[in-house]
């Protein structure tokens, strides 16, 4: 029978080990370091991710019972102990930044086969326990922190993120974030900010996002909804914002935008604004109704990866788990687009898990194990990733 890497190393395959190590070097992960080296770190909560494995005791225990497994990746057992302290320790650049390099990867690919750039932006909550009180406090009985996203819809995955405590406001968090000219912006009244807005449009960037009941709109023309429009469609006008935002203050985005008011499934009337006035208002509605894109991925991450129950309390510890997790499911995604993989994400991640450790190759998770004899089979698949 031909050999086969198993699932794991083949998903591993998929990381930019060079840019790994460059990283390690750069931050001098490794400086000093007997016992952990960052790569075991990082395959460690790698397969803590895919593997389901929760808490420090069940992924040393995990990982002890595959240690010929580990041999052959070039990693080793950890110790609780052990791995607990490099996730306090150990710089969380090293994994945010490796983050980055797996989507600058898998974005080369895409460019010039794809037409706009649209990005979702969107935050989510996940609690923490009291041990984690001295930099997440979020009221007198609860702990948290917040990821920030920016998504790709057309790629379905993540292209930036960032780690803060939960009364970290959305809005703080994105004026860190960085911008890409040209693209088209989706979010929410989490991130209210006219000077915001502005920054974005300076950029030409798109805007697309909601308006607040008592925001007041001068309306300097009204436009005609096409006969063909969908019922949901309410109005398109096109005004002015407010000079001022107070007395003191005015308004940097002073320039004509566009209203569309639309009626949800629920009967709510939304006020989407948007600085394109040029683009149809089905099509604006459209791009704010990719907002659930995001929430689905949101829920995908929850439910699939291991970012709402925490192996660390610091700050740091929190981050590098939340980086391994995003880069666990790029992998899966990557692996998902290399080998044509047609099942759905959801069910693909569950056969990775029942078999992370097993010999066979990734598009043949699907199907029964292949136990027939060389001569009897017509082809084989390469042990590279597909």
């Amino acid at each position: 029978m031909r050999y086969h890497n198993s699932v794991l190393r083949d998903l591993l395959n998929y990381l930019p080990w060079r840019e790994f190590e460059r990283l390690v070097d750069e931050h001098k992960a490794d400086y000093r370091v007997r016992r952990l080296r960052t790569k075991d770190q990082l395959i460690a909560l790698i397969f803590a991710q895919l593997s389901g494995m929760s808490g420090l005791r069940g992924i040393a225990s995990g990982l002890g019972s595959q240690a010929n497994g580990l041999y052959h990746l070039g990693a080793r057992p950890v110790a609780r102990s052990t791995l607990a302290e490099a996730n306090v320790k150990r710089p969380a650049a090293v994994f945010t930044e490796l983050f980055g390099a797996l989507v600058e990867r898998a974005s080369r690919g895409l460019r010039g086969k794809t037409g706009e750039a649209v990005r979702l932006i969107d935050a989510t909550t996940l609690p923490l326990n009291k041990l984690s009180e001295d930099w997440s406090r979020l009221s007198t009985k609860a702990c948290g922190a917040k990821i920030h996203v920016v998504y790709d819809p057309q790629a379905e995955r993540p292209v930036y993120f960032s780690v803060t405590a939960a009364k970290v406001a959305d809005i703080t968090a994105a004026k860190s974030m960085p911008i890409e000219p040209g693209a088209t912006y989706v979010f929410d009244l989490g991130y209210y900010d006219f000077a915001w807005w502005a920054k974005l449009d300076q950029a030409r960037c798109r805007i697309v996002t909601r308006l607040k009941k008592n925001t007041p709109l001068t309306v300097v023309k009204e436009r005609r909804l096409p006969k063909n429009a969908p019922a949901h469609l309410l109005s398109d006008r096109i005004g002015t914002l407010p000079e001022r935002l107070a007395q003191s203050r005015r308004n940097p985005l002073a320039k004509l935008v566009r209203e569309i008011c639309l009626r949800n499934d629920a009967g709510k009337v939304l006020r989407i604004i948007t600085n394109d006035l040029k683009s149809s208002a089905a099509k604006i509605a459209d791009l704010y109704k990719q907002r659930w894109d995001i929430e689905l991925f949101f829920k995908w991450i929850k439910q699939n990866l291991k970012i709402k129950h925490f192996i660390g309390t610091t700050e740091n510890a929190v981050r590098i788990q939340v980086a391994a997790a995003l880069i666990a499911y790029l992998l899966l995604h990557a692996a998902r687009a290399a080998c044509r993989i047609t099942i759905k994400p959801l069910e693909f991640a569950s056969l990775v898990r029942l078999n992370l450790m097993q010999r066979r190759p990734l598009d043949s998770l699907h199907a029964p194990p292949d136990r027939s004899t060389p001569d009897q089979r017509q082809f084989s698949l390469s042990l590279s990733p597909c």
